[in-house]
């Protein structure tokens, strides 16, 4: 069918992320070392319960940092 368009968004495996609520900037190659999550590892393989370290905010509240 023609006419209907689909999103779908695809970002950079290191792309940083940024917190809208505190402005913490989640960046792949640093990880979240206290958080358990390691080095190397994509904002969209986080787990989904995993907060923010500073504000604790759900991961939905972050967006692509330009």
């Amino acid at each position: 069918m023609s006419g209907s368009t689909q999103s779908i968004e695809t970002h950079d495996e290191n792309q940083q992320w940024v917190c809208m609520y505190c402005g913490y900037i989640y960046d792949p190659a640093e990880g979240d070392p206290a958080g358990g999550i390691p080095p190397g590892t994509a904002f969209e393989d986080l787990p989904d319960d995993w907060c923010c370290p500073n504000c604790s905010t759900e991961k939905d509240t972050f967006e692509p940092a330009s």
